[in-house]
């Protein structure tokens, strides 16, 4: 496997001008001072100009421009538009910062896992709590203190709630694939790295976009979790409880998600120069997608 070095200060271009891009990953580029934020492409090409103006750097109109001037790409775009660009991207030679979901089919998580494989470059996928100082931490803590009996994961977006003004409710695959896929990547990557690998899943529909799952992980655990969008504001709120020989403990809160995208660039700039695979990689990201999707099928057949 070729192994792609980076030089000192590697060129970072970004793809995707949404308002995820535009007030997550865009000022995280721009401010850390490991990197030079290289170039920002768009489906959009006047949204890139916008987003490239007000991050200053460049916009390009050209994919396959950007990604040859680059060492590596963050990626801001729904997953299976994500998928094949990211594909592409590890092929022209580029480290991956990738968005959850990967991709909303095997298939598609697979190809990107495979590109990023056969052409030796490093992937890291932006699960917020693996990256926020509070909750990486916390998760290692408590992976560590093993013993654990029970997990018990809620998220309830209010995305879909009545009277939700949020930026983000305009996303169509949100609207088509719901809080399973959305939030359910965020639950995952804490219950898996402390609870073991998922040996059974069950999963049922509740209102609207909700989902229940029950999982058995290979620890001897299992836990239990319950995934929304659509959830009325005043009832909206994320928690994930862990019970075990040590006592309770809950996630503890985070301090939003730049910050924790300015841990995740830092954590592709030491896997890409390391070639030590980070355990949240596009691999990870792969698992998630086959649980997700055997979740989804779970569900469906009730």
């Amino acid at each position: 496997m070729a192994h792609h070095s980076l030089p000192d200060r590697p060129r970072i271009g970004l793809l995707g001008t949404g308002p995820w891009a535009a007030r997550t990953h865009a000022p995280a580029l721009a401010a850390h001072e490991g990197i030079e934020f290289h170039g920002v492409w768009g489906r959009r090409p006047e949204a890139a100009a916008e987003l490239a103006a007000a991050s200053g750097t460049r916009a390009y109109d050209d994919l396959d421009a950007l990604l040859e001037a680059s060492d590596a790409v963050a990626i801001a775009l729904p997953p299976d538009v994500q998928a094949p660009i990211a594909a592409r991207a590890a092929r022209a030679g580029c480290h991956l910062l990738l968005d959850k979901p990967l991709a909303t089919t095997v298939t598609a998580a697979r190809e990107v896992v495979d590109a990023a494989e056969e052409a030796g470059v490093a992937s890291v996928v932006f699960c917020t709590l693996r990256f926020a100082p509070e909750t990486a931490r916390w998760i290692e803590e408590r992976r560590a203190e093993g013993g654990w009996y029970v997990g018990e994961a809620r998220w309830l977006g209010s995305l879909y709630g009545p009277g939700s003004d949020s930026a983000y409710a305009a996303s169509p695959w949100r609207r088509e694939k719901g809080g399973l896929w959305d939030v359910g990547p965020h639950v995952l990557s804490v219950l898996l790295p402390v609870l073991g690998e998922v040996t059974s899943l069950t999963a049922a529909r509740g209102p609207e976009d909700t989902h229940h799952l029950i999982l058995r992980h290979a620890s001897g655990a299992s836990s239990t979790a319950t995934l929304t969008l659509s959830a009325p504001p005043r009832a909206a709120g994320a928690s994930i409880s862990l019970h075990g020989t040590a006592g309770r403990a809950d996630l503890p809160a985070w301090d939003g998600a730049r910050p924790a995208y300015t841990e995740a660039i830092t954590a592709l700039l030491a896997a890409a120069r390391t070639a030590e695979p980070h355990p949240c990689d596009a691999r990870f990201a792969l698992r998630l997608t086959e649980l997700l999707t055997e979740a989804e099928r779970s569900a469906a057949a009730l």
